[in-house]
């Protein structure tokens, strides 16, 4: 198994997720870093730091030179940080020592790096919320369409009182609003320009710097933030605490799903999200689930990692900055593949009416002494209702009998099925119907 299984030719499609692994390459973030320094030559040009016609060599150059990703190994090693290669390529590509002489004026390597990951960040970001609000359109058409389809509901595993699927849905759901609020919130913080020099000062630059800063911002369509930022990792870690989150969520749908395809429940079918196994031609393991809960857990640990990367020493830290290099492109593919994940999960989704039905009346229909406890409490003090609530169900386990049966044959004048159907779902397809609502706008 490769080091990354994202990257691997055999666990790829598992594991990975091409459309935000394509921002985490070498050619990507070489073609990101070198249009962060034509945009600086442009903006430098153009405030008359650098001359114009270097200025515009440098631009085009940018846009037109082609870098061998496996040329900037050596000096990457070496230096700690791959821009000194990238530039002397660069040089050695353009040809031209007069107008290149001006290229990165004033700036330093942390400089092109955080700008030009802020650039690949801003079209994930954007991919992100795509397919989150897809997630959350398929689970409010789940949860309206089965608002109120009864099921049992579950608590520390065992069976407790009923509920509906469409209000479990809407328990997978909700957060995910959330999740989906505070998404636009992370561009804020992190599609920021990074231009502070050598020490956060911008002295290269002399008072121009604040100028030109604010021109590269507007030219990369990025903000300005109006100050240095090399040791504030606070938007990465932003970033990782909304994916932990989002994880969170993710990773509870598919612990669900997985408990409720189970043998012996199979209260819902996966359709395309399960798998044979090798050897036992009966089963359909739910591989998506599964992957979607390991991915889950993974994306958990690596926000810890990229959270702990923002200690920085002092006015820039090498250890600190390569720890966001380690985790970050991992947690992003893995959160992209969550999501995509997520939404193949959900589009094949099946409740089963009938096994649902099954799972309300195993364990003898104990799941309704609850509602018979409170409706008998209406005809007497309710500690006396609860006390033979609690014969009635001692009754039903030692005898097999369900417990409204027990019930009918103890108070005979009641329909005790007819009397509990009202209340037996409560607020369930309502929390349904609303979390659907509030998913369409409406």
């Amino acid at each position: 198994m490769p080091a990354a299984p994202a990257d691997s030719l055999i666990y790829g499609r598992l594991f990975g997720d091409e459309d935000t692994a394509r921002l985490f390459t070498d050619s990507a973030e070489i073609r990101a870093m070198l249009l962060v320094e034509g945009a600086l030559a442009r903006v430098q040009g153009g405030l008359g730091l650098i001359p114009a016609e270097a200025a515009a060599f440098i631009d085009r150059a940018s846009r037109e030179v082609v870098i061998d990703p496996s040329a900037l190994a050596a000096e990457t090693a070496r230096n700690g940080v791959p821009v000194p290669g990238l530039l002397a390529a660069f040089r050695k590509e353009a040809q031209a020592p007069g107008p290149m002489q001006y290229l990165h004026w004033g700036a330093t390597s942390q400089d092109i790096m955080d700008t030009a990951l802020a650039l690949r960040l801003r079209p994930m970001l954007t991919l992100w919320e795509g397919r989150l609000a897809a997630l959350l359109a398929r689970l409010a058409d789940l949860a309206e369409a089965h608002a109120a389809l009864p099921m049992a509901a579950r608590t520390y595993g065992q069976a407790a009182t009923p509920t509906g699927f469409g209000a479990v849905v809407a328990g997978w759901g909700w957060p995910l609003l959330d999740a989906q609020t505070r998404l636009p919130g992370l561009r804020g913080c992190l599609l920021q320009v990074s231009l502070s020099g050598a020490a956060g000062t911008l002295s290269a630059l002399g008072k121009q710097g604040p100028a030109v800063r604010a021109g590269l911002a507007e030219a990369l369509g990025l903000t300005d933030p109006g100050h240095s930022w090399h040791s504030d990792r606070t938007g990465l870690g932003q970033l990782a605490g909304w994916a932990a989150g989002l994880a969170g969520s993710l990773g509870k749908l598919a612990e669900d799903i997985t408990l409720l395809c189970q043998s012996g429940v199979a209260e819902v079918s996966l359709g395309g999200a399960g798998g044979a196994s090798s050897t036992m031609p009966q089963k359909q393991n739910p591989v998506g689930p599964s992957a979607l809960a390991a991915l889950a857990r993974h994306v958990i640990g690596l926000a810890g990692l990229i959270q702990g990367a923002a200690i920085h020493r002092q006015q820039r830290d090498g250890a600190a900055w390569f720890g966001e290099w380690l985790a970050l492109p991992q947690l992003c593919i893995c959160t992209g593949r969550m999501l995509s994940l997520a939404g193949d999960i959900t589009a094949s989704l099946a409740p089963d009416a009938a096994a649902l039905a099954r799972g309300l009346e195993a364990g003898h229909g104990l799941l309704h002494a609850e509602a018979l406890s409170f409706a008998l409490a209406g005809q007497m003090p309710r500690p006396e209702a609860q006390d033979i609530v609690k014969d009635l169900c001692r009754q039903a386990v030692a005898s097999g009998t369900p417990l409204l049966t027990l019930a009918a044959a103890r108070f005979p004048q009641v329909d005790w099925r007819l009397t509990l159907a009202d209340s037996a779902l409560g607020q369930a397809p309502a929390e349904a119907r609303a979390f659907a609502l509030r998913v369409r706008g409406t």
